[in-house]
């Protein structure tokens, strides 16, 4: 028979991976600088970043990484901020330095970016300065050495640049104040970097290029270290699953979804780089009438996103009046499409919604809708060229067309491993490089697949990993608390909300106090909406919470 994850393609798609050549990511930017150089590359409130401005900045600040902080390669440096011209000059500044970059959320509570950057042994950060008191609370704590300093204004020019930071400051109070002993100015670092040497690094294929941090499918937020082969061959690949589509130096992309997110930094911030593609970045989508203003003044031809992101941007009365003559691409990932979005969204835009899937731990992509499927059929489409999909029992045998077990995905794109944690990547990847995703489905004669349930107890809020443990683990610090356990319970918007189920000490303790205690210590997403009070929770014969029969009891 037939192997299962050997599937068929659309017409014209070839399954094989064209050869990379030990391509690295620094030579993906200089052939994309070389071949794009007077285009626009980035665009954000106004301010347009072209590719000359683009290689000539993130040189500045590879040289002043080299020269002035004298970091070496391999070193990791943080990048903690939302879509500002300021990211991918940092980005491709610290990648080429030969450094490793590691993206963090801005949002993180004291809690989680102390997690992160003693993790990764961080050395520098490059923070917002909105944020800069939560970088306060903890630094002295971490390995880092160095932080610079930037402020929403510093890329938008001199009057421009200086009116917004002077309103994002004073008038809106968006900044904290803060004391960050030793901390430099972003800006004044790349002036310092223009008149240093930068000298190109030796890099190989299998140097890291990313520390991207998950919880993977279980437990405490981890490195997945991605290689510049990992990487160069995820663009690749979808590269050439869509070339027919994705015309070089044509396309035009709305990156709504933050930058740190391993979807939007693969998808659009590198393969619309390297297609010479206008990425226009939205730093705040949550406000969805100035998004869609954004989006009236560009004649854009992609937009990528989450569920969520569409169907906030559907529930728009304006949206519905824009120009959607040359939109050609609509891909969603990050958590499942539904397929009420997905219809009303192709009617509106009269472009199909597709979906994507993968992982951080595959740099991300997986499978793709093909660009030429009819409509939305819910399933994550096909393998992408180079990658196998399977579907395993539970002892890790492959199962039949139609039968359900957990997906599995082999490629070139598949992480090198867990940053020092072994145990938990051979948990993850087999020796064979098959990698196990958690998530649970099938696949039909005509190789599409589709995800029915995920096999772990991880709970996707707007596309973005919550875990049970870390969520329980702070709930039980709270004086009044016994036990706790969290689930997901579905959500029309989200997807899914956390709950937290508890069992207290005291009476009058109430669902307002557990929230307010949660909030203090997890990011907004991860905060339980909705609480319960039990006498006691189901556990098994030895004592583990069984949160099965809570989903079952919601």
């Amino acid at each position: 028979m037939e192997k299962p994850w050997i599937n068929s393609y659309p017409e014209g798609t070839s399954a094989e991976l064209s050869s990379s050549d030990n391509e690295t990511l620094i030579d993906v930017f200089e052939t994309a600088v070389g071949r794009f150089t007077d285009n626009p590359a980035y665009d954000n409130m106004g301010a347009t970043l072209t590719f000359r401005g683009l290689e000539e900045q993130s040189r500045a600040f590879a040289a002043y990484l080299q020269n002035d902080l004298k970091l070496q390669k391999g070193d990791r440096v943080a990048l903690m901020m939302p879509n500002l011209l300021q990211y991918p000059i940092a980005l491709f500044g610290v990648l080429r330095a030969g450094m490793v970059v590691v993206n963090v959320n801005p949002l993180y509570t004291p809690r989680e970016l102390k997690h992160q950057l003693v993790d990764a042994d961080v050395s520098a950060l490059v923070v917002v300065s909105n944020f800069g008191g939560t970088v306060e609370k903890v630094i002295k704590e971490t390995p880092v050495k160095h932080v610079l300093i930037t402020s929403l204004g510093d890329q938008l020019g001199a009057a421009k640049g200086t009116l917004v930071n002077f309103v994002v400051k004073y008038v809106k109070k968006m900044v904290p104040k803060y004391n960050i002993a030793g901390a430099k100015s972003f800006k004044n670092a790349l002036k310092k970097g223009r008149r240093l040497q930068y000298v190109k690094p030796k890099i190989d294929q299998d140097d890291l290029a990313f520390l991207q941090y998950t919880g993977g499918t279980t437990g405490v937020s981890k490195g997945a270290m991605l290689t510049h082969k990992n990487v160069v061959s995820n663009l690749n690949q979808v590269d050439q699953y869509y070339h027919d589509l994705l015309i070089d130096n044509e396309e035009m992309v709305i990156t709504a979804l933050p930058l740190y997110h391993i979807f939007a930094l693969v998808v659009n911030g590198l393969l619309f780089l390297k297609k010479g593609g206008h990425n226009i970045l939205i730093t705040n989508p949550r406000d969805i009438p100035a998004f869609v203003a954004d989006l009236q003044k560009y004649p854009f031809t992609c937009i990528t996103g989450v569920n969520t992101l569409f169907n906030a941007l559907l529930l728009n009365e304006d949206f519905a009046k824009l120009d959607f003559s040359k939109v050609k691409m609509s891909l969603g990932g990050g958590m499942a499409v539904q397929a009420a979005v997905a219809e009303k969204w192709q009617k509106i835009t009269n472009c199909r919604l597709l979906e994507g899937y993968g992982l951080t731990e595959s740099s991300p992509v997986l499978t793709a809708a093909p660009w030429n499927l009819p409509a939305y059929n819910g399933s994550i489409g096909l393998p992408i060229p180079g990658t196998e999909i399977r579907i395993v029992d539970d002892n890790g045998q492959p199962l039949s067309i139609g039968e359900t077990g957990e997906i599995q995905g082999r490629g070139p794109q598949v992480m090198k491993g867990y940053w020092k944690r072994p145990e938990a990547t051979a948990e993850t990847v087999d020796q064979d490089g098959w990698l196990s995703t958690g998530d649970v489905g099938y696949m039909d004669e005509t190789g599409y697949t589709f995800i029915v349930d995920r096999k772990k107890d991880m709970i996707l809020v707007s596309g973005f990993n919550v875990f049970p443990n870390e969520v329980e683990n702070v709930a039980v610090t709270h004086p009044d608390i016994i036990e706790a356990a969290a689930i997901g319970v579905p959500h029309p918007v989200s997807g899914e909300e956390v709950k937290l189920v508890v069992v207290s000490s005291d009476p009058k303790l109430d669902a307002q106090g557990v929230i307010a205690h949660c909030r203090k210590s997890l990011t907004g997403y991860k905060v339980p909406k909705h609480v319960e009070f039990r006498d006691e929770l189901p556990k098994t014969n030895v004592g583990k919470i069984l949160r099965r029969m809570l989903r079952e009891d919601s």
